[in-house]
């Protein structure tokens, strides 16, 4: 990584119109007066081969994204898909009274729900749905717990 920086560096400086610095003339002069097949060509020529192969392994696997993780008393490590965690505050919205739909998006930093609402009245509903969603995520024991966004609105039976 300070390689990479004073490289970086260096080179900004040789295209603002300065000279090179003299390790960098170094490296290539000894880049371009070894053989192909010297010994410590053919090593470079393979640590660079690995380490770009490790990176295209590590951007193409998809990581914990998914997983939400959880507080434990001991040190265990337990995490929470984000689905699961959604269709549980789900089941909470569908409880309050007046409720007739619910949709939970669930993501790292926010909860957000989409509720709609037959005999009562929206903000009266918005207040028990929002306690009850503030209760289940408190039951889930997440370490990091996501914010509540609650929207509201009024539907008619046809």
């Amino acid at each position: 990584m300070v390689a990479a920086g004073a490289a970086l560096i260096d080179v900004v400086a040789v295209r603002a119109g300065r000279r090179a610095a003299a390790w960098r003339r170094e490296v290539a002069d000894a880049l371009a007066t070894r053989p192909v097949d010297d010994v410590w060509m053919l090593t470079g020529a393979a640590l660079a081969v690995v380490v770009g192969l490790w990176l295209v392994v590590l951007a193409l696997t998809p990581g914990l994204r998914r997983l939400m993780p959880m507080r434990s008393p001991a040190k265990v490590r337990a995490q929470l898909d984000r689905g699961s965690a959604a269709v549980l505050l789900r089941d909470a919205a569908l409880r309050v009274p007046g409720v007739r739909t619910a949709r939970i998006r669930m993501g790292r930093h926010r909860i957000r729900a989409r509720v709609d609402v037959h005999f009562r009245a929206p903000q009266q509903v918005k207040t028990d749905l929002t306690a009850a969603l503030g209760d289940e995520r408190d039951r889930l024991a997440l370490s990091h717990p996501p914010r509540i966004a609650v929207r509201v609105r009024q539907r008619s039976l046809r």
